[in-house]
């Protein structure tokens, strides 16, 4: 289990707190824009993922750590709420639907830069046009690292995840900075877009197609 996975697991294996199960400022942001189905990757105790079913989303949350997803069965079975939490490697993970919203809140960085890119084209590529895609990203200037696997993880330039974003109609961009432990700093950048709709007439492209040449260059 890498590093960053077994920092959280270990926060997610304690009694949760009322704080714990409270949406933080991210998912406060991102939760207006949800709507239909919507995948959560990276998901942690599932806040997110049940404030979206309370408003009638179908959500699948997916995270690393095994408390986390057993945590969200037992809160999905308790409470009969249209959430599917699963475990999985979301280094590696593909994504095989297509969503009306994908969120990413703080997950990013915990991959190398390679594979980070390469998630954020396939989470890109599986949203379905009108959709919106959610991103939070810690970035550079975070000197707060504890979670970090050393030379395993990835901090984006601040400006650079909505560059990403270049030909999406950006509804949210913002850089914000919080205090950390041991007088560090922890700065995020934070990206709402919307998918573009096709032209009238044109063929919806292939996502895979265009997941494959957006990689090839």
């Amino acid at each position: 289990m890498k590093k960053s996975v077994e920092f959280f697991d270990r926060q997610f294996r304690r009694p949760p707190t009322d704080a714990a199960l409270k949406l933080n400022p991210f998912e406060e942001q991102a939760l207006p824009y949800l709507h239909g189905e919507v995948l959560d990757l990276g998901c942690g105790f599932g806040n997110l993922a049940f404030a979206a079913a309370a408003r009638g989303c179908r959500v699948t949350a997916l995270d690393g750590s095994p408390a986390a997803i057993d945590h969200i069965r037992a809160r999905a079975a308790r409470e009969a709420v249209p959430v599917v939490a699963a475990l999985a490697d979301l280094r590696d993970h593909r994504i095989e639907s297509h969503y009306d919203c994908i969120v990413s809140i703080g997950l990013l960085m915990f991959f190398d830069c390679a594979a980070a890119h390469r998630v954020l084209l396939d989470l890109q590529a599986h949203v379905r046009p009108g959709g919106h895609a959610i991103v939070n990203i810690l970035v550079e200037g975070t000197t707060f690292v504890d979670m970090f696997d050393p030379g395993d993880h990835c901090l984006f330039s601040p400006t650079e995840m909505e560059q990403h974003f270049s030909g999406w109609n950006v509804v949210r961009s913002e850089l914000s900075s919080y205090e950390a432990p041991a007088s560090t700093i922890k700065r995020f950048s934070t990206v709402i877009a919307r998918k573009p709709l096709p032209a009238p007439g044109a063929a919806t492209p292939d996502p895979q197609s265009r997941q494959t040449a957006s990689g090839s260059g």
